[in-house]
Parts: structure tokens; sequence; C-alpha cells
């Protein structure tokens, strides 16, 4: 039976959606359950419960420390070396994100892997600058070459990665993520009790803008979010601000429920405008204040004062005016959320985002 071997950044959170792949955590294997569906053998690098082997683990931090001393960086190796039979009996490999991706695509320069190998890029033009030298660029060139594909979640990246591969690179293809508007639908009765909610654990998230604003702002009620760290580090918060931590997505689906507005501010990046939960909170039809950040600022089909208030990075004063406008425009930000929730419908489903990385996956599946 043909084959894709997905690789993985491993987490909790990632195991438990291997575990139940119908969940609503489903989004974190990247269309695994789908191509399956689709009558494809599916594999991956975390079928072994525990952690990698120990000689796995060994070698991990020999490559990693003589990359750094390169010039470079590495990724996880372990998880990687430890799959590498199996993912060599595939037809295809889907590297989901860089972590695992790097230390594919070196295994590919040396020969070691040998299907084509899918690359998924979040954020790698910033960790290209950081190359330290020009035998770090030239390999990680080479590398980048010898992949089948690079799929990038932004125009911009996508722009990015083939500037700096320059002729003669693979194609890097921009693929919009997508959301499950089935799963993500306001309830019939649900009213909202909060005024502003902020969801998210990436660090470009700039939650230090938004606890400004709330500081500025007393009357209003706010709620973030994050992962225990970053809370961590936001507190003290002022007293209208409830911070979170660690919840299930379950329960982060239900505060976006409770939103009178969700607010996104995000620093300047080319990978992440919060786009997986901006589209989630679009798809509930929530009216959603958003920094727009290179990741976002094109290809999500985004209109400031149509679908979702669009602001720049790190302007407070501007994402203030945006965000408290529409917590009093109650008939204004009903018709955001509106069409908020028709962009999606139309053209950042789940099914969308499947079928796009299946047009590249299929060819390679299917090749004698």
């Amino acid at each position: 039976m043909p084959t894709v071997f997905f690789a993985f950044r491993d987490a909790p959170e990632r195991r438990a959606a291997l575990r139940a792949p119908e969940s609503l955590d489903r989004y974190r294997l990247f269309g695994l359950d789908d191509v399956e569906r689709r009558g494809v053998a599916v594999r991956h690098n975390l079928e072994r419960a525990g952690p990698p082997p120990l000689w796995a683990r060994t070698l991990d931090r020999t490559i990693n420390a003589a990359l750094y001393r390169a010039g470079g960086y590495g990724g996880d190796f372990a998880s990687v070396l430890a799959s590498l039979r199996r993912a060599n009996t595939a037809d295809v490999v889907f590297s989901t994100v860089d972590t695992v991706g790097i230390p594919l695509m070196l295994l590919k320069r040396a020969g070691a892997l040998r299907p084509p190998l899918v690359y998924t890029a979040v954020g790698l033009p910033e960790r290209l600058v950081q190359l330290r030298s020009d035998f770090a660029r030239r390999l990680y060139a080479a590398a980048l070459r010898r992949t089948h594909a690079i799929v990038a979640y932004s125009a911009v990246e996508a722009d990015r990665l083939r500037e700096w591969l320059g002729p003669g690179g693979p194609p890097v293809v921009f693929v919009p993520f997508g959301v499950d508007v089935d799963a993500f639908r306001q309830p019939d009765g649900a009213l909202p009790d909060v005024d502003v909610v902020s969801i998210g654990a990436d660090p470009r998230r700039d939650f230090e803008l938004l606890t400004t604003v709330a500081s500025r702002n007393p009357d209003l009620s706010f709620r973030i979010v994050t992962t225990v760290d970053r809370a961590r580090s936001l507190r003290p918060v002022p007293p209208n601000v409830a911070l979170e931590a660690g919840l299930p997505l379950e329960e982060v689906r239900a505060r976006l429920a409770a939103a009178r507005v969700v607010a996104l501010p995000v620093r300047e990046n080319t990978y992440s405008g919060a786009t997986t939960v901006l589209l989630q909170a679009m798809a509930m039809a929530k009216p959603v204040v958003v920094s727009r950040t290179d990741a976002i600022g094109r290809g999500y089909r985004l209109e400031d004062g149509v679908n979702c208030r669009l602001v720049a990075p790190g302007d407070i004063d501007a994402f203030e005016r945006a965000l408290l406008e529409t917590v009093a425009g109650a008939a204004a930000a009903v018709s955001l959320g509106r069409r908020a929730r028709e962009t999606v419908e139309r053209c950042f489903s789940w099914e969308r985002y499947t079928d796009a990385l299946w047009e590249i996956l299929a060819p390679l599946v299917s090749a004698p």
C-alpha cells in the first residue's frame, strides 16, 4: 500500500491527538487523518511510546553540537534517526515543522533519507538569516535544494525562501492554513461575558501591548489564555485582566465563544500572524482585531473593516482605537463576525487545506 510518513515535533498535545485523530485537536496532525482516509497508509516518527533510544539521543547531541560549531543549528535528530528505517519504507516523507525538517533535509543531503521530502517551513527565513558561516549557508542551501517541495503557510515566507534559494531551487508553495468550520462554530444561545479575549502560545504574541491597553481601560474586562511559562512572564497583570494557562482546546473554544471581541496583537514576523487562533475566531463569527503582520498581510483575504480590523504591529494607540471601536459598535461587530465566518467557510476550511496538501503529496504517492 502507498505510504506517507509524517514527521512531527514531539509534544504531549500532539501525542494525544494521534491517539484520538477525530478530536478537536486534529489540526495538530496537519492532515494525517485525511490522508489516511484517502486509502493511503500513514506512519510517523512518534510511534514509539517512550523517548528515542539512547543511541539516537547520543547522536542527536553530537550532530547538533557539530552543526552549532559550524555556524548552523539543528533540531530533533533523535526522533528522526530513531524512525529513519520506517521513513525510508515510505513513498514520501512529509515534514510538518522545521524542528524535524532540518534534520530530515540534512539526512537527505547526506543520502541517508531516500524518499522524496516535502518540507514545511514555519519561520525558516528567520532561522536562515542566523546562520553564522558561509559553510553553513552553503550546506543548508544544498540541503533545501534536495527537497521535493517546500510548503509555507505565509505568502511572504514563500517569497523570501524563493529569493534565498535562487534559481534551481525546489518549488515553494504557499498553502493557506485552514480551520474545521463545523467544530468551530458559535454555539446557539451562547452569550459573551468578557469584553476582550486573547489566546496564543506563539512567542511573537504581543500580550504586553494588550495589557497596556487593558490598564488604560479599567472598565473593560480582558482574558488572556496562553502557556504556563508565558503567563508567568506576564505577571502581574492589571486587575481587569484574567490570566489563564494550559487549557485544553475545548476550553479554549469556550473562551472564544464567551468573547465580545477577540484581540490578537502580534509582533512582526513572516510565519505567524496568530493564524490558527485567527481562523478559529473568524469561524466562530467573532469580530477580531489583529496585527497586520507580513504573515497574514496577503493570502488570507483579510480586509480591514470588512471581515476583521487590521492594525500595524506594535502600534498601541491604533490597536486600542480599533479595539474600543469594535467593542462599542455592536452592530458593526456583528457584521464583521458574520463576514469573517463567510470568509473562512468559502476559502479556509480544513478540507481546502488538506486538499491543497494532497495535491503536493499525491503525485509522489502514486509514482511508480
